[in-house]
Order: C-alpha cells, then sequence, then structure tokens
C-alpha cells in the first residue's frame, strides 16, 4: 500500500494564518480558496507523525476535514495539540535577516581579566451525523471502520471500494464538495486508502470575529513509504497556493524531495537598508525568481538542530514541544532514539494545477550555510556545502558601517557586532506567513547590495556599501543531481475540506 497521506484541514481565509489546507464551502455554497497550508511531519523508521493547525472563517454550522490515510487510524493515535506550537516551529524555520553594525575602528579593549578570552577570539552568536452505516452500504461501497471523539472533533474511519460511491456517500450524509471531487479522489480509493473524517461540533468551538478557534490535531500511522499527496486539493485551487513542510527527524537526519527538482535558497545576502521594513516582499521576490530559474523546485529553506540556531529569531524547540510534535511515539517505537535530538527541515513549494505527483521524500545527508560573521570587508560565505551536522539556513544581512569619527593613526576597519550601546544585540527578523507578502512590487537588484549569479540577478550599482565588498564564493542555489546541494521542487499538501448540512513573479 502505498504510504500518502493528504491533510484536508479546516482553514482561515485571513492574513494572519500558519495552515490552509485543501478546500472548504462557506455558508450558502460560497467557496473559499487556500493558498497557503503549513505541517509538521514527524518521521523515524516507518512511523510517520502528521501535525496540522485548523482554522475556519465563515458560518457556525458543522463542518468537516477529511483526510485519506495509507490504514485505519484509532483513537489512541490520534490527538489534539496547543495552538502556540506552530507559531514556534514556523518562526524558528522561517527565513531571517541580520543586523551587523561596524564597531568603532579605534576602540581598543581594555586588558583582559585572569582566565577570560580576549574579545576577538569569541565569535557573536546566538545560543544555540451520524448515520448508522457501521456496515457496507451497498450503494456506496463504504463502510465505518472506527467511530471516536476527540476535543471538539467527531471523527469516523471509512474504507471505500469505488471513489464514485465515496463520492455518493460524502453527498448524502450532508457534505458540500467540490462538483469535480470524484476525478481526484479516484487514484487514493484505487490504491486502498482509508477515509479520515473528522467533524466539528460548532456547540464546541469558540468563535471570535466569526473564526473558529479549533485545535490542531495530531496522529500517526506506520508505513514503509513516507509521502504527501498534494494533487486532491486542487480542486478548490483559484490560483497559486504555496506549501511548507516542516519534518522533524531524530539526529542529523535531514529531508528532501525524490521526485522533484532539490535546491537550496542563496543564502547569506549582503542587502539594502530598505528590507528591514521589506523583508516578506524581498524574500517573495527572491524566492520566486529561483521558481523561474529551476521550475518546479521545492526549496529547502532551513536544516538545523531544533534545540539551537544562530541567530535566534524565537524560542526553540524544547523536549515538551518535541513530545507535543511527536517524539513521544517516536521513543517509544524505537529505544535508539534520543526524544531531545531533533533536526528541523524547512522545505517550502509554490505550485498551481499544472503540479502532476505528489511528494516523495527522502532522507539525505547533512548540510552547512548561511553562517559566519561579515569579514573585514563585508564579505560573507555563500556556499553550500556538505557536512556532518545541519546548520543551514536562510540568512539576509544588513551591514551598518561605522559613520562616528576615525581619529586614531590605525583604524581597524570591518569589526562587525551588535548595535552599540548596552548589551550589543544583534537585530534579527523572522520572515513569517510568507504566503501572504506582496508580490510584483520590487526589483529584487534594488534591495541587494551583492550579486546573485545563482538566478542571474545582479545588484543595483547604487546600492554599494561606502567600502569595498567582494563577492562570496561558492553557490546557494544549487539544482540536485550528481550529489550536487539543491533546491527542492515541489509542491504542497493539499486536501479536501467539506461542510456538513449545507448543501504571484518579482
Amino acid at each position: 500500500m502505498r504510504a500518502t497521506l493528504i491533510a484536508l484541514a479546516l482553514c482561515i481565509f485571513a492574513p494572519r494564518a500558519h495552515a490552509f489546507c485543501g478546500f472548504y464551502v462557506g455558508g450558502a455554497g460560497a467557496q473559499m480558496f487556500n493558498n497557503a497550508t503549513e505541517v509538521v511531519l514527524m518521521r523515524h523508521g516507518t512511523t510517520t507523525v502528521l501535525s496540522m493547525q485548523n482554522n475556519y472563517q465563515g458560518p457556525p454550522e458543522s463542518f468537516a476535514l477529511v483526510v485519506p490515510v495509507p490504514v485505519v487510524v484509532n483513537e489512541a493515535q490520534v490527538k489534539t495539540l496547543p495552538r502556540d506550537i506552530f507559531d514556534k516551529v514556523d518562526t524558528l524555520g522561517a527565513p531571517r535577516l541580520v543586523e551587523y553594525w561596524e564597531q568603532d575602528p579605534c576602540y581598543v579593549a581594555p586588558p583582559p581579566e585572569p582566565g577570560e578570552m580576549m574579545e576577538e577570539d569569541v565569535a557573536v552568536s546566538s545560543t544555540r451525523e451520524d448515520a448508522d452505516d457501521d456496515k457496507p452500504a451497498e450503494p456506496y461501497h463504504v463502510k465505518v471502520e472506527a467511530r471516536f471523539s476527540v476535543g471538539e472533533y467527531d471523527i469516523e474511519v471509512l474504507s471505500a471500494e469505488q471513489s464514485t460511491g465515496l463520492n455518493r456517500w460524502l453527498v448524502d450524509h450532508k457534505y458540500t464538495i467540490p462538483a469535480n471531487a470524484e476525478p481526484l479522489l479516484r487514484p487514493y480509493v484505487e490504491q486502498g486508502m482509508k477515509w479520515f473524517v473528522a467533524k466539528v461540533d460548532p456547540k464546541k468551538v469558540k468563535f471570535e470575529a466569526g473564526m473558529a478557534t479549533l485545535s490542531p490535531l495530531r496522529f500517526y500511522y506506520d508505513s514503509p513509504e513516507f509521502t504527501l499527496p498534494i494533487r486532491l486539493g486542487l480542486a478548490n485551487s483559484a490560483g497559486t497556493q504555496d506549501l511548507i513542510v516542516n519534518i522533524l527527524a531524530p539526529n542529523e537526519v535531514r529531508y528532501e524531495v525524490a521526485n522533484y527538482p532539490n535546491v537550496t535558497i542563496p543564502t547569506n545576502l549582503i542587502v539594502t537598508d530598505d528590507v528591514r521594513t521589506r523583508f516578506g516582499e524581498f524574500y517573495a521576490a527572491l524566492f520566486d525568481d529561483v521558481l523561474a530559474k529551476v521550475p518546479h523546485a521545492v526549496v529547502t529553506e532551513y536544516a538545523w538542530s531544533a534545540g539551537s540556531c544562530d541567530p535566534c529569531p524565537g524560542p526553540t524547540l524544547d523536549g515538551d514541544d518535541l513530545a507535543t510534535l511527536g517524539a513521544d511515539v517516536i521513543a517509544s517505537t524505537y529505544k535508539d532514539v534520543n526524544a531531545y535530538n531533533f533536526t528541523l527541515t524547512r522545505l517550502h513549494a509554490r505550485y498551481g494545477k499544472d503540479v502532476g505527483n505528489d511528494l516523495v521524500f527522502r532522507a539525505v545527508g547533512a548540510i552547512v550555510g548561511g553562517r559566519g560573521i561579515p569579514d573585514e570587508h563585508g564579505v560573507l560565505p555563500t556556499s553550500v556545502d556538505h557536512d556532518s551536522s545541519n546548520n543551514f539556513q536562510g540568512r539576509y544581512v544588513i551591514l551598518h558601517p561605522w559613520t562616528g569619527d576615525v581619529a586614531c593613526a590605525s583604524p581597524r576597519r570591518g569589526i562587525w557586532g551588535g548595535q552599540p550601546g548596552p548589551g550589543q544585540q544583534i537585530a534579527t527578523q523572522a520572515a513569517t506567513n510568507l504566503a501572504f507578502a506582496p508580490r510584483g512590487k520590487v526589483q529584487l537588484a534594488s534591495l541587494l547590495r551583492v550579486d546573485v549569479p545563482q538566478i542571474g540577478v545582479l545588484a543595483s550599482p547604487s546600492s554599494e556599501l561606502p567600502f569595498a565588498v567582494r563577492q562570496g564564493h561558492g553557490c546557494g542555489c544549487q539544482a540536485a543531481g550528481g550529489g550536487a546541494l539543491g533546491m527542492l521542487a515541489g509542491a504542497g499538501l493539499v486536501g479536501l475540506i467539506v461542510l456538513r448540512g449545507r448543501r504571484r513573479r518579482r
């Protein structure tokens, strides 16, 4: 049986959202479209734990999500999660903007106290309705395999012999589904997939400003293949959709896709001061240029230990967070797993109706890139290399050259650190909610202080720093193949959202 899984989740069509999955139908037949999806997968051996955040904006009638799964999922495998866990994961793996200030060229450090290290020897860093359908329904060839409740969700697990029968079953049981759903259901029914149907009781849900506050759902299953279907959600697509897949795996295991091009995002680029207020817009333009260079790519944006980061735009994932996302299941199943040592891989794809295949994941070796402190010329290495540990991030840097007096005879230029003043903090900003970043209103070159030859973009001459900035060496955007590092190509998690009882380039 093919181990595919589609998260078909309840979604919000609102500026602040972390997960959009599949489609759903609003009141009076009004349809809303998903444009972004974010999920967290934990994987080890043949076990997959899927966590999805579900949001819904609309009338408080009953609605549901439908998820194809490779096996029957029972009550013990399903739980609800606290909502803030997705914020932590999203911020930790998001592309980050860092600001460095050139230190006073005439500053002379006082002699160190005994036992102390000289300042120049210390790198600047941050810590790392239910119908009685228990018997097969002859007209549908659908069987209820399990029925239970978790939190605000009433769950049924179905098996179906025919996609047409499943389609009729959903309609006759008061689910409103798109007219073109049946052909998309068909390949998964033919694979023998089961159907996880989670109905929501509005009496158990708190609505604020018309939006249901739903608990994220987590469930796990066992299967030898690690895949993520995307085709079913195309039924509700109004155009382009974003997919962010966060994969947590023990030790130094990183993931990429096996059936699309893999690329790493260009990193360690020096950018202009304007990016501080336009970071999401800048990153969207860079990302879109990468996809123009490598069509259908899935982009690796982050690969690092979940318990550390440098710099850190927010809190890391502690042992409780990892257990919440599935380490309790993984560690109890596999005795060789350290429940506190997981690597977070963040993959980002943007796709339309032309996508043809579901995502297939494979484990690959560790990489490093997007690190370091600028040298005396304001240069950062832009290469992405294989390593024994994962330390890769999409990082973009604003440099603030010294503008004060230089009155000494032998000034030392190009020493970078935090903003002058108490604490010497290095400012860090994460680019979250990227699906909603403005697109098409910025010239990427005008926001770059260095060229990005990987995607054929040259920095605008007007953006040059007041001192020489050499180009970094290496390629931060590499197509996969022959062992080269690369961008990940892809598509997004998609799904079928149904209501119950109511019939962007640079």
